[in-house]
């Protein structure tokens, strides 16, 4: 079962941005290596967007999703049939996306590609620019698409950050077996910039961009990408007195703070939640009253709760207990860093600040934000219940990307929900996508811990039960704004469940922007977690989480949590087979203590991308195929399997995948509950 994955379209402008007085436009013309450049190029982040340049993107989001514009409403706001979305059927193909130029695709993203061809025609032509089988853009075995940290697969998620530039138009279109669930992330650039338009075949100098940004993407660090001249070290141990904010370090005159790190001794888990929270960073810039920059400690490097070590471009925490931070951060007179102990224990933080001349006029570049939140500013439209914004900001800037920590003692997939991006006033988002977990670039709600320069799961309590961490960092897919912007994604479970989420949100804004977010109480910070319920299995169920795996002929079979049902499955929870094809046998080992006759009977799971399953008990069909297909998520309910003379020991049930039910997601997955066995 899954949850909702959206396709994201973002238009960015590439290339140096020049000043006229105060006008800003963008500089004409783009290689190939300017634009893989932008990949780790964190300092263009903070250049203010001319006009025309935009970030958007193309998803299988429901298209039952919509703006009514006569009744000023949304309808069907939370559909949730994310799969197999597209814009029409034209001449027996999907079309899945189209684009004006100039411009640049810069995530490909799927859950479940197929061998069903996917073809990207450019400016035009005739004969497509890439014709390969779906999942041919992310199994690393088709040059461009071969680097490891610009394409790869984490947790059941597929990713592809191989920039593919156009200059007139882009039309993507599919074959039928394709696949479920497609994300295309865009820029388009104004009128009159120049890009080549892209070719597999790519020059010498081309490749090794490409192999030099996924050399930096591979290993993430403190100052990974990093080289701006004239950097300074600034380093210093700061004494923090409980219930106070101490001054770490006030620098002067037009900079650009280029790298922090800290280091601190902390209590082993869980008793650093509660530490890594009392304590907050704040940045004032130019003798602001209200600071851009503020969030608890460990929040702001991008993961909560407490001390998890992770990876990135732009944050982590290495395995050398040092928290950094690579963001490049200009200013115009002043920049006060300070450190806040809400807590009644003093602290003791080594702080290291690296900061650099200004290599562009201050005029044109905006100030770093970072706020931390808890359920600030939600819709005020009741039919958009669902959107819980993670950031909101008026002027001009550039959104850069987002953590998002989950409070889910009850447990049940919690990440049901799309993100979307409204920029500008527009009342459809230019970004809407198909899930949680999509936009954080995984899949299929998997639990599984990653780390990648752009994406992150840094926390997981397991099965998506208890504390959660995931964020994202949008690199050369920032989102530019010149008006306003508003970054939400959907939240299916209500706080009172409880579920809850706690946000920091990153972007960058004209020093004349709105932040409307100022510092959270600690009461809000900490203590608002309680511990996990438990739950209690069927009486004499044998569960399908925990039969043993004999053999597989393809797929994911893994624990799946379901306590979000409300006790619909036994034990919260059932064995989950993913990412298999008809065909595909899974062979499980099935307990009898005692010899003697039985009744057999068993619990499994329907959803609209379940299969049709035989079942088998030791080589002999039991009845005839199962179809998992339902509209919503539901248990079977008990389906008796017959009577069966059992000897003690293992034996073996055995599930193929044979078709699936044509309204189907053709997911072809599977959920087995348990197995009852009762003597006769």
């Amino acid at each position: 079962m899954r949850c909702k994955n959206y396709p994201v379209v973002c238009a960015l402008i590439l290339g140096s941005i020049i000043f006229c007085g105060s006008a800003r436009s963008a500089q004409q013309e783009f290689s190939y290596v300017d634009l893989v450049k932008r990949l780790t190029d964190l300092e263009y982040l903070a250049t203010l967007p001319p006009p025309g340049e935009q970030c958007v993107q193309w998803s299988s989001y429901d298209r039952k999703s919509r703006y009514d514009a006569t009744q000023e409403k949304y309808v069907g706001w939370d559909a949730n049939g994310d799969g197999d979305g597209i814009i029409r059927k034209e001449n027996g193909k999907l079309v899945f996306a189209e684009m004006e130029g100039p411009g640049c695709i810069w995530r490909t993203w799927s859950a479940a590609p197929k061998e069903g061809h996917v073809r990207i025609y450019l400016d035009g032509a005739s004969e497509p620019a890439v014709d390969l089988p779906f999942i041919g853009y992310f199994d690393g075995k088709n040059e461009p698409f071969t680097r490891s940290a610009i394409v790869h697969t984490v947790a059941m998620g597929w990713n592809n950050y191989t920039p593919i530039p156009f200059q007139k138009s882009c039309k993507i279109v599919a074959d039928a077996g394709w696949g479920a669930y497609y994300h295309f992330t865009y820029s388009t650039f104004p009128q009159g910039t120049k890009v080549p338009t892209f070719k597999r075949e790519l020059s010498a100098a081309d490749l090794a961009a490409l192999d030099q940004a996924n050399a930096v993407l591979s290993k993430g660090g403190f100052g990974a990408g990093r080289k701006y001249g004239g950097e300074k070290l600034w380093s210093k141990v700061v004494k923090a007195p409980a219930g106070k904010t101490t001054e770490v370090t006030r620098l002067k005159g037009q900079q650009a703070i280029t790298g922090i790190r800290l280091k601190l001794d902390l209590p082993a888990a869980p008793a650093d939640y509660e530490v890594l929270r009392e304590l907050a960073l704040q940045i004032k810039w130019d003798g602001e009253a209200a600071p851009s920059v503020w969030a608890p400690l460990g929040d702001f490097f991008g993961t909560a709760p407490g001390a998890n070590q992770y990876r990135s471009l732009p944050l982590g925490l290495g395995e050398d207990g040092w928290w950094y931070c690579n963001w490049y951060m200009p200013f115009d007179k002043e920049a006060r860093v300070e450190l806040v102990n809400d807590g009644k224990t003093p602290r003791s933080v080594s702080f290291e600040v690296v900061h650099a001349p200004l290599s562009q006029p201050i005029a044109q570049l905006g100030r770093f934000h970072a706020k931390w939140h808890r359920d600030a500013f939600l819709p005020r439209e009741t039919e958009r219940w669902i959107d819980w914004p993670f950031v909101k900001a008026e002027g001009t800037g550039r959104f850069a990307g987002v953590m998002l920590h989950v409070w889910n003692p009850r447990g049940g997939w919690w990440g049901e929900g799309d993100e979307k991006f409204f920029v500008d006033g527009e009342k459809f988002p230019s970004t809407i996508g198909t899930g949680s977990e999509d936009y954080f670039g995984y899949a299929w709600c998997c639990p599984k811990l990653f780390q990648n320069a752009y994406h992150n799961q840094t926390h997981n309590d397991g099965n998506n039960r208890g504390q959660v961490s995931v964020n994202r960092w949008h690199i050369a897919d920032a989102v530019p704004f010149q008006k306003s912007f508003e970054g939400s994604i959907e939240k299916y479970y209500k706080n009172d469940r409880p579920t809850l989420y706690a946000a920091t949100a990153y972007w960058y804004l004209a020093a004349d922007g709105n932040d409307p977010y100022r510092p959270a109480p600690l009461s809000e910070r900490v203590g608002y977690w309680t511990p996990v319920e438990s739950t209690t299995p069927i009486k004499g169920a044998i569960e399908g989480e925990r039969l043993k795996i004999l053999s597989k002929t393809g797929g994911n079979p893994q624990e799946q949590e379901l306590s979000g049902f409300e006790g619909q499955w036994s034990n919260d929870s059932h064995l989950w087979w993913v990412e298999a094809k008809p065909g595909d046998k899974l062979e499980l080992a099935l307990p009898v203590k005692q010899a003697g006759k039985y009744r057999v009977a068993m619990q499994l799971t329907k959803a609209v991308d379940y299969g049709i399953v035989q079942l088998y008990l030791d080589g002999q069909k039991l009845g005839a195929p199962i179809d998992l297909y339902h509209d919503g998520v539901v248990p079977t309910g008990l389906l008796r399997m017959g009577e069966h003379d059992l000897s003690a020991g293992d034996h073996k049930l055995t599930v193929e995948i044979v078709g699936a039910n044509e309204k189907a997601v053709k997911s072809y997955m599977f959920g087995l509950d348990y197995v009852k066995l009762d003597p006769m």
